[in-house]
């Protein structure tokens, strides 16, 4: 992982499809974890998945594919990525609940 701080972005993914009850947000954990991101993921109230994630721009381009494919059982249609400034936050990926 580069730690350079100019390669550090944040992405937040709206993910469209059958995402919910398939374990798809600790799918999406485990990747994030997996690659070193911080950040965290959530069910929303209108069935689509969101995650939002921070680290070097190579690793979250892998973290978008992974969203892309999602864990057995899940039916992604689409990943729509926002790119965002790095927030500089230092905190582990976490699931979150809705709020």
């Amino acid at each position: 992982m580069n730690d350079n701080p100019e390669n550090i972005q944040r992405v937040r993914a709206l993910v469209e499809g059958h995402v919910q009850g398939v374990g798809f947000r600790y799918f999406t954990m485990d990747q994030a974890r997996r690659l070193g991101l911080s950040g965290w993921v959530r069910n929303l109230p209108n069935g689509c998945v969101e995650a939002e994630a921070e680290g070097p721009r190579e690793d979250l381009l892998v973290f978008l594919e992974a969203l892309a494919e999602g864990p057995a059982g899940s039916v992604v249609r689409k990943v729509r990525p926002e790119w965002l400034p790095a927030s500089g936050e230092d905190f582990s990926f976490r699931v979150r609940i809705f709020d």
